[in-house]
């Protein structure tokens, strides 16, 4: 190219002050275009203490970026401002406080400027390689005395930007920079999104692989300062006064260039996967540190070597355990310093001597504890407490030990309470949170002992002075009906009653309604059952004249009642489990299984409820004795009958009772969680921040593009939530609708509803196709040999199914139960691992 000026002939320095949208406007085109700079050129301080306040079009900052993408393999323009942005970094945590203002501008413009520009890099990189960085300097460049030609430009550059973070505090002064910085890391972490669910040792993540080897004292304050920074929650105003270090004179500056949104340059719109739902955020800094730290803890390098992976699960295919066996996961350390933080008031370490080696993180417990009582309607916020109960045992001993656990529960049983306004998810992460505290006897003895005035969020009925176990207890089985509804999650429905099990044997004094719902519970599951059961024999008779097709749906059917035949033993243990261990504490329980003791009959032959059943006719038995023998004027009221039932329990000793093993069920995290957490996660960061990508570019998750094409660059008027779009659609998983059918029937048209009548019915449902999400975990039990329970966990499946035309009254019926306006999402549904 020749000779290289060293900085740009923008004329004199009248007509520079004269004319600031021209110089700006000049420096940023000198950027982008095809002369190249030296790293130590006067030019680049030009750029970066000049306010950049330019209102480019979208569609002219597409052409910017195009524009560098060309150029940069001779200029390396983009390697070069990002050791600038660091050195600018290393200077703002250096000065004194008294000289940081202009320090900080050209940090933030340097910071700004990288993000938008390594954004476009990356999401339009033309493989995983992303080559197209060309992070690296030209051999021929004059270089400065302190950098050497072989710096690992990634390395130094995240090195300053975790420094800054951890090492300076949050103010008036800082937020600006803070923020901006939470947001670099978000884009130069985004290379993520272009590898597949499962990572491979070809994965390339330059800046996030740089994060993973830092020092861990840097580690360790970086991790301090994003959860303090969410604990806090600091707010400021962008607009406020304090702000205006970062203007110059009359001109407006970085922070009027950010609050200005999409009209200016540097803020490009977002069009795909930007949520307008703000529940449980409270501040842009506490957000962007909750994404930043939970991408950091969960990221997962496979690296090649001699190591192998222990796989525990059955699923693997061989292809992939021998892929697998020749890699394996190398250390996370900001997972290693949350794992081991420790209460800021208590040290593990003092009184039982294992203190772990190396520096640990000391937080304030309390604080963090109540930071997620006010905002676990976050689905982000859900998933660090996740992440603290799974492997932090000092926080899970921290909540198990708290007398107000009302300030956990309440928002997770309200969020829960609303599964269908949240993602099946967020309500799959919410159960197993529940799961993981119901494994202490303890936690389950003092939520019964905690007392809730009101449930204004509950409103089918009004529950008053009600216990935080029986309030736990009524929305647990709420879940069951949805989930059975809705969902048809096999694994949602194993977690709930996986919780209630675990529950049961420290049950004291249930609620009435959460008694009736239980035994409700019993009469719904059984009438499903026994639907399902009517149509198994059907489809045997249809068998009869079409082998082939009804072999099959017979095989699916009897699949599915044997889901239901361990439901209901499930839901027989817990019955047990409280009249077992709990009955003189649990009148209402009794009471319940008296009222309706009518629906446990038909099953009390069955090969795999007979035991189960013999225990609940031996308590039917002794205070139906005790009613008849007892008597009374006029006829029973609930109150004399309930006073009857107080009065025997006193008396009740458990005679005839068999005693069986306390169930007990317990979290297990698959081998391989990162196959969920992380397309999950980013899928969060993408709904929640102001993170936009091209969706023509992910795939770590499935993306449906929008019908029309358009603009990375143009802003998008419909709304996305959790990465879908918010037009209305109604798509019906066809197990469900069969199920909604013979639920729905009258008599009528009962004798119509048969396997025949149910695959024509099909017809209005033109297509049927659910991506599904790989869950992060399963639930154990042991049998009562003490053998492990099998684990239920969803597996990834596409289906699609195209279906003849409908007709008469059970089309009709088909089109009555669409009109309701029932939407499959994706994740939804989960098959049994065998």
């Amino acid at each position: 190219m020749g000779a290289v000026p060293s900085t740009p002939r923008w004329g004199s320095r009248s007509s520079f002050t004269a004319r600031p949208l021209d110089t700006a406007e000049y420096l940023i085109t000198t950027f982008i275009g095809d002369e190249s700079f030296p790293i130590s050129s006067d030019f680049w301080n030009k750029l970066l203490e000049l306010p950049l306040n330019l209102q480019w079009q979208p569609d002219r900052v597409h052409q910017a970026c195009q524009t560098l993408a060309q150029n940069n393999y001779h200029t390396r323009h983009l390697a070069k401002i990002l050791i600038h942005m660091a050195w600018c970094l290393q200077e703002s945590i250096s000065t004194s406080s008294s000289a940081r203002s202009l320090v900080y501008m050209k940090a933030v413009n340097a910071v700004y400027i990288s993000s938008i520009f390594l954004k476009y890099f990356i999401e339009n990189a033309k493989d995983e390689k992303i080559e197209e960085l060309h992070l690296s300097l030209d051999e021929s460049e004059p270089m400065p005395t302190d950098i050497s030609k072989d710096l690992n430009i990634q390395e130094f550059v995240m090195h300053s930007v975790l420094s800054f973070i951890g090492s300076i505090d949050v103010s008036p002064d800082t937020y600006l920079l803070h923020l901006e910085l939470l947001n670099f890391m978000l884009v130069a972490m985004s290379t993520q999104l272009l590898a597949g669910p499962s990572p491979g040792p070809e994965d390339v993540n330059p800046f996030i692989d740089a994060a993973m080897s830092q020092e861990s004292s840097l580690v360790l304050l970086v991790v301090r300062r994003l959860l303090l920074s969410y604990i806090t929650g600091p707010s400021i105003s962008l607009n406020s006064a304090s702000y205006s270090v970062y203007s110059e004179g009359s001109q407006p500056g970085v922070l009027q260039r950010v609050g200005s949104a999409a009209a200016n340059f540097m803020l490009l719109p977002f069009n795909f996967l930007v949520s307008s739902r703000g529940e449980g955020s409270r501040s842009l800094l506490a957000d962007s540190s909750l994404h930043v730290l939970l991408i950091l803890i969960h990221y997962r390098k496979c690296v090649v070597g001699n190591e192998p992976i222990t796989d525990k699960s059955n699923d693997i295919t061989a292809s992939d355990s021998l892929l697998k066996g020749s890699t394996h996961f190398s250390d996370n350390p900001y997972c290693k310093v949350l794992e081991h933080a420790t209460d800021v008031e208590f040290d593990r370490a003092d009184t039982e001597g294992n203190a772990h080696i190396g520096p640990v993180l000391r937080l304030p417990f309390a604080s963090l504890f109540d930071a997620f009582g006010m905002y676990l309607a976050d689905e982000a916020a859900a998933l660090l407490l996740y992440s603290l109960l799974q492997g932090n045992a000092a926080f899970l001993e921290y909540v198990l030990v708290r007398t107000d656990l009302d300030t956990l529960l309440m928002p997770i049983l309200e969020a829960l309470y609303n599964a269908p306004k949240r993602t099946p998810n967020q309500i799959y992460m919410l159960l197993i949170i529940l799961l993981i505290l119901s494994q202490d006897s303890s936690f389950n003895a003092s939520i019964h002992k905690l007392i809730v005035p009101s449930v204004p969020w509950y409103k089918e009925r009004l529950l008053h002075q009600t216990s935080l176990g029986s309030l736990m207890v009524i929305t647990l089985i709420r879940t069951v009906q949805y989930n059975l509804s809705k969902l048809r999650d096999v694994y949602l429905h194993t977690t709930c009653l996986a919780t209630l099990a675990n529950m049961a044997p420290h049950v004291h004094r249930l609620s009435a309604y959460a008694s009736q719902r239980l035994v409700s519970l019993f009469d719904m599951l059984s009438r499903k059952y026994n639907k399902l059961a009517e149509m198994r024999d059907k489809q045997m008779r249809l068998a009869k004249g079409n082998p082939f097709e009804g072999n099959g749906l017979a095989d699916d059917t009897s699949t599915e009642m044997h889901i239901y035949t361990d439901f209901l033993r499930l839901v027989l243990e817990i019955l047990n489990a409280i009249l077992t261990y709990a009955l003189p504490r649990n009148p209402e329980v009794v009471y319940a299984i008296m009222h309706r003791q009518e629906v446990f009959q038909p099953f009390r032959n069955h090969p795999r409820f007979s035991e189960l059943l013999e225990n609940i006719y031996t308590v039917l038995d002794f205070f139906n004795s005790r009613m008849d023998a007892q008597r009374t004027d006029g006829e029973w009221s609930v109150e004399k009958v309930l006073q009857v039932i107080i009065m025997n329990c006193r008396s009740w000793r458990g005679e005839g009772m068999k005693m069986f093993t306390q169930l007990r069920f317990t979290y297990e995290q698959e081998s391989h969680p990162e196959e969920f957490f992380i397309p999950y996660l980013w899928q969060l960061v993408l709904s929640r921040c102001t993170l936009n990508f091209n969706p023509r570019s992910i795939n770590l998750f499935p993306v449906d593009p929008p019908s029309e094409k358009q603009s990375d660059y143009e802003l998008e008027s419909n709304d996305y939530v959790n990465g879908e779009s918010a037009k209305q659609a109604v798509f019906l998983d066809p197990s469900m609708v069969m199920q909604m059918l013979l639920d729905d029937s009258d008599d009528e048209c009962d004798e119509q509803i048969n396997v025949a009548a149910v695959a024509a019915g099909m017809a209005l449902l033109v297509a049927h196709a659910n991506k599904r999400l790989k869950y992060g975990g399963s639930v154990a039990g042991g049998d009562r040999d003490g053998q492990k329970g099998q684990a239920i966990s969803a597996k990834a499946k596409d289906d699609s199914k195209r279906l003849p035309s409908a007709s008469g009254k059970f089309g009709e019926k088909i089109e009555r139960i669409m009109a309701r306006g029932f939407r499959s999402d994706s994740s939804s549904s989960a098959t049994m691992r065998s």
